[in-house]
């Protein structure tokens, strides 16, 4: 299938790992010139050498940024136009706040979960729409989480966040979607990813051995209906439909990838009060 994406500029804000770097690839794979932005430099360099092996002749770029830095995300944006003369698709990617039910946390917690999630999304969206206007066609996406779908009692800051990144969402996907703009929501289950390792290994203790992590990885996928954790390249691949051509009359949506998780109820182990407490 032809995903209509040669050529088209990506810029993938938490691409140097993870979900963000796996959408990377496919977006390069698919013939995008990709440029990636991140804080770690030594994962940016790592990141790009993935994002070359399957990029072929196009363009990959990458730059250290902060986006909870407002300014500078901005100045980033502009960087990336201007590098290769257009912008067609924004992927917002990154981190999650801290695990914890509602009444563990203060104000200060809200406001920083909203700081990590949500403002830098709106930024980078405001930041990229005149470019995509100029170009008469674009995709704004972001990887949230199934808490922007279904609520988690101990995933309460990430249920905020998401849930006024939703409601953004609608509201700029009704009000672009005449210039050619699709704006959609990517919220995966629980993915095989670093910070899914680390906390793996924490549950599992400083002595686990690889087969005592290996089982707890497993009891945090039976969360899903297909029994497993879901690949990163797995909700690349999501990524990639929607930004594509063919997914032209797709917009304002949530769109879970979590095998079944929602089919579910969130039961998942590694979510018990006792590890957040």
């Amino acid at each position: 299938m032809d995903l209509g994406l040669e050529n088209k500029v990506a810029l993938v804000a938490g691409g140097s790992s993870g979900m963000g770097l796996a959408a990377a690839r496919e977006l390069a794979r698919e013939g995008a010139h990709v440029a990636i932005g991140a804080r770690g430099r030594d994962q940016l360099k790592l990141a790009v050498g993935q994002l070359e092996e399957v990029a072929g002749r196009n363009r990959i770029s990458a730059t250290s940024v902060d986006v909870t830095d407002i300014e500078a995300a901005r100045a980033w944006v502009q960087q990336v136009a201007d590098e290769f003369g257009a912008l067609h698709i924004v992927l917002v990617s990154g981190g999650s706040p801290p695990m914890g039910p509602a009444a563990q946390f203060q104000l200060a917690d809200y406001q920083a979960a909203l700081a990590k999630v949500l403002y830098p999304a709106i930024n980078l969206s405001l930041a990229a729409l005149p470019h995509l206007r100029a170009a008469g066609w674009g995709r704004l996406l972001f990887i949230g989480s199934e808490t922007a779908v279904s609520p988690v009692r101990p995933l309460v800051l990430s249920g905020v966040a998401r849930a006024g990144l939703v409601r953004f969402v609608q509201g700029l996907a009704a009000d672009v979607a005449r210039q050619g703009i699709t704006v959609n929501i990517v919220a995966p289950g629980t993915v095989h990813t670093p910070p899914l390792d680390r906390a793996a290994s924490r549950l599992a203790g400083p002595d686990a051995t690889e087969a005592e992590l290996a089982e707890r990885l497993a009891a945090m996928g039976h969360h899903s209906a297909v029994g497993r954790l879901g690949r990163p390249e797995e909700i690349g691949a999501a990524v990639a439909f929607l930004a594509s051509e063919r997914a032209s009359f797709i917009t304002g949506g949530v769109h879970l990838v979590d095998g079944g998780a929602s089919l579910i109820g969130p039961d998942a182990p590694h979510l018990s009060p006792e590890n957040f407490s």
